[in-house]
């Protein structure tokens, strides 16, 4: 096993409030006009105890509707100090979403650590021209294999 995978690990998170990977699309996209910044952030009560295994390539999984659909990967992460005076971490991400197959995951709260093994593979990018196929197809395809 290539020692960089081997020394990788991966969040997962539940994507709450958005029904769609355009959704969290357009809804990072806002907030990084908001903030003028090339990055997106999503801030959490906890400091992952594995943060040297995360910043060596592990990215953030999104599940929307009950699935893993998205990933962005994880840049670096923050201290941030709220109002409130407590410190918390800030997950600072790649602006890009990169589609994944789609991996049924139960509701759970905070965010779950993710085996590079036991995450989903990477959907191939489509190609330009090509029309939008529907996301419950994709999710067919790439049940049996197909994508």
């Amino acid at each position: 096993m290539d020692e960089r995978i081997k020394n990788t690990i991966h969040l997962v998170k539940l994507c709450v409030g958005v029904d769609s990977v355009e959704g969290l699309e357009a809804f990072r996209a806002k907030r990084r006009r908001e903030t003028g910044e090339d990055f997106s952030r999503h801030v959490t009560r906890m400091w992952p105890k594995q943060q040297d295994s995360l910043l060596n390539g592990g990215s953030l999984y999104w599940v929307i509707k009950g699935e893993i659909q998205a990933r962005q990967e994880i840049v670096r992460l923050d201290e941030v100090i709220g109002t409130d005076g407590i410190r918390r971490c800030g997950i600072i991400l790649a602006p890009q979403l990169v589609r994944v197959a789609p991996a049924v995951r139960r509701p759970f709260q905070g965010w779950r650590y993710l085996k590079p093994e036991d995450a989903p593979v990477d959907l191939p990018q489509a190609r330009e021209g090509d029309p939008e196929m529907p996301p419950e197809l994709r999710a067919k395809l790439a049940e049996i294999g197909v994508l």
